[in-house]
């Protein structure tokens, strides 16, 4: 499905979202959690890398149904980006997913940049189908994410667009402002997901 909405909306959307009762505080808070994370394993030496291969995806994935929740209006819990680490089941599928699309991506950027750039907007959706369907394997994923993603590339390349201004001034705050800018992407990212996915069966 083509996205009929407009960013600038879907933007708004995003922030009515995060502005329900307690949205935000724990938005901030999950976003602290996953940065600190994020910086922990990338500092151990060498066996950080593995770490990291293990573990970013599975969080990837929890942020995306953390934020889901909180596009749909729905009760979000911080235990939400540990999920699949909880669970356990869909460990292989995550990182199978994971290891595919940044071989893919990394091959197109080898092909002139633009293909990979090409491909990373394509499977962008795909922590986002994992999130959702539990039964979904890895190669269906990225297929199913390229699939929706068919004529979105160019809207979504834009929205992505108009962080940027947002980003640099969180420079500015030392990167502080992040913790609000991250969660507003996300949330404008889930947005634009619902928009895509509607009356598809995902």
């Amino acid at each position: 499905m083509i996205s009929n909405t407009t960013n600038v909306n879907l933007m708004k959307e995003a922030r009515l979202s995060l502005s329900e009762e307690g949205k935000w505080g724990l938005a901030i808070g999950a976003t602290a959690i996953c940065i600190a994370i994020y910086i922990s394993v990338n500092v151990i030496p060498v066996i950080g890398f593995i770490i990291s291969f293990i573990l970013i995806p599975q969080i990837m994935v929890g942020q995306s149904i953390f934020y889901l929740s909180i596009a749909r209006h729905q009760d979000a819990m911080l235990d939400q980006l540990f999920e699949t680490l909880l669970n356990g089941s869909r460990f292989g599928t995550i990182i199978g997913s994971y290891f595919l699309m940044s071989l893919l991506i990394f091959l197109g950027f080898l092909l002139l940049i633009i293909p990979g750039i090409i491909l990373a907007y394509g499977f962008s959706m795909t922590y986002f189908i994992l999130a959702e369907n539990k039964e979904i394997g890895s190669i269906d994923a990225l297929k199913k994410s390229y699939s929706i993603m068919a004529g979105n590339k160019f809207k979504f390349f834009c929205l992505n667009l108009r962080f940027i201004g947002w980003g640099l001034l969180s420079l500015l705050t030392m990167g502080i402002g992040f913790l609000w800018l991250i969660p507003y992407i996300n949330t404008s990212h889930a947005k634009f997901y619902n928009d895509i996915k509607e009356d598809l069966d995902i």
